[in-house]
């Protein structure tokens, strides 16, 4: 579990509006910056080319899940704009581009022969990334499973039809993308999707839900090992959420609850996809997690493959004290990571020395630095090189009159979160010897954000949601981030 960071050299913040040229300045040569969606919040065409559903649609169509009654049939209409939103990513300048590919879009059923029209649309987008001179990096899990697979995550013959899927795209797509990451956050579709029910597919079966987080992890492993035998030239890795764990107080209760979080939230999947064996569970709670205790070592050896880098997703950290939420208490931020826990014998609170994001989340930079010395803490010799795959805020941004969108609060925690990231890494860094990359920024576009549907904005981009023709207008977070990336 994580200390209160020291020394982390990450000035507050300080009006970097202004100051695109100093922090272009500040990037390393060959360190790669880029912009980040997933294929369920942006793409829509719902009924478009002959795609299937996925555990989001009928998710979204119950009454009362989604925070403004709305759905993503048509999200951004990326599958539409796809050459538009290509002009944006040329003209903002970025090395690459993280996108997600629907499973089931390209494989309706989730299982059996690509679709020719699925694999059309990602070859158009890859075709003008390609020709824009920006690096694809495709995720083949943004949680979308295909809802002909019954079950899920739960059924593990869903890892063997995921290793099938990441098989077929290695050979449809291994000559032109250069980074495949396997899955996004798979603590997150456990913790939310499986445990509580808040995300889809909508299970709540608190610690009846490690068999799901046990087979996205053997599907990992089968990801990595289907298109490397289909011989793609792009580097293997996969993406997690991590939030550094403090306990609430000293007392015992508090400490063995944050332990639990950690391993529940982080260690399960960096230990088991790093080190090929799953954590010991916190004594009280052995048998509840013996899943960890009882795994098949030839699991685990699927599991730990090889890779080529391992993909950070940083929002905050986490304090956890004993007990279940209060039942008056409203919910933990939304877009935190996999916070929404209300019914495990541990409940997350607030850094309130921290200011927060439109959404709630604690703006915490210093953090990150503790999130990558733990992994080197942790992993050692074991860590590959590092990405921070998804970095980024939602703000309520407002048009002025003339329709431009200022969103000053966007630019600064982007511009501190970076800076964090590279303090920590430098000589005398609390993260001192891990190889970090690059950053991905979360995200390009305003998007459809799950449970919160419209009312949440993460994009350089804004999109009109009200508007048929999901009109485009780059923020002035957009407009700095070029200035920055010209300066290097």
């Amino acid at each position: 579990m994580s200390t209160k960071p020291v020394n982390s050299n990450t000035p507050a913040a300080r009006a970097w509006e202004h100051r695109a040229a100093e922090l272009g300045d500040r990037l390393p040569g060959g360190f790669v910056v880029g912009t980040a969606t997933s294929a369920f919040q942006i793409e829509g065409g719902a009924r478009e080319g002959g795609r299937g559903e996925s555990s989001w649609d009928p998710f979204t169509a119950a009454a009362g899940r989604i925070r403004d009654g709305s759905n993503a049939s048509v999200a951004a209409d990326h599958f539409n704009r796809v050459d538009d939103d290509v002009v944006l990513l040329r003209e903002l300048g970025g090395d690459a581009y993280r996108f997600s590919l629907a499973w089931s879009r390209v494989q309706p059923d989730g299982r059996g022969a690509l679709s020719r029209a699925g694999l059309a649309f990602y070859d158009r987008l890859l075709d003008g990334l390609l020709a824009a001179g920006i690096s694809p990096m495709a995720t083949l899990y943004h949680w979308d499973t295909p809802l002909k697979l019954r079950g899920g995550w739960l059924n593990r013959d869903t890892a063997m039809r995921f290793g099938d899927y990441a098989h077929l795209l290695g050979e449809a797509f291994g000559d032109r993308i250069d980074s495949w990451v396997t899955l996004n956050e798979p603590a997150t579709v456990t913790l939310n999707g499986y445990a509580l029910g808040t995300d889809a597919p909508g299970e709540a079966r608190l610690f009846g839900a490690l068999p799901a987080a046990h087979h996205q992890l053997l599907a990992h492993g089968l990801a990595v090992q289907g298109p490397r035998a289909a011989d793609v030239r792009g580097e293997i890795g996969i993406a997690n959420v991590h939030s550094p764990v403090q306990a609430a107080s000293g007392r015992e209760a508090d400490e063995v609850a944050a332990a639990l979080f950690d391993v529940l939230h982080n260690r399960m999947y960096a230990d088991a996809v790093l080190l090929g064996r799953y954590p010991e569970p916190p004594e009280p709670y052995a048998v509840p997690l013996r899943l960890l205790l009882e795994t098949d070592p030839e699991d685990l050896r699927t599991i730990r493959q090889p890779l080529d880098f391992y993909g950070l997703n940083y929002v905050q950290p986490s304090r956890i004290k004993a007990g279940p939420a209060p039942v008056t208490a409203q919910g933990p931020p939304r877009d935190g990571p996999a916070e929404t826990v209300v019914a495990f014998p541990f409940h997350v609170i607030p850094f309130r020395e921290f200011p927060v994001t439109g959404a709630g989340a604690a703006i915490a930079p210093e953090y990150l630095g503790v999130a990558l010395g733990e992994l080197r803490d942790r992993y050692g010799d074991d860590l590959p090189p590092v990405y921070i795959t998804a970095g980024g805020a939602s703000f309520p941004d407002l048009a002025d009159k003339w329709g431009a969108v200022h969103d000053p609060a966007r630019i600064d925690y982007l511009a501190e979160h970076l800076t964090a990231a590279l303090a920590a890494v430098a000589p005398g860094g609390p993260a001192a010897g891990v190889t970090l990359r690059g950053y991905f920024i979360w995200s390009l576009l305003d998007s459809f954000e799950w449970t919160a549907g419209y009312t949440r904005r993460f994009g350089l981009v804004h999109v009109d949601f009200l508007d048929g023709t999901r009109t485009r207008t780059p923020k002035s977070s957009y407009r700095w981030l070029q200035k920055v990336l010209a300066a290097r």
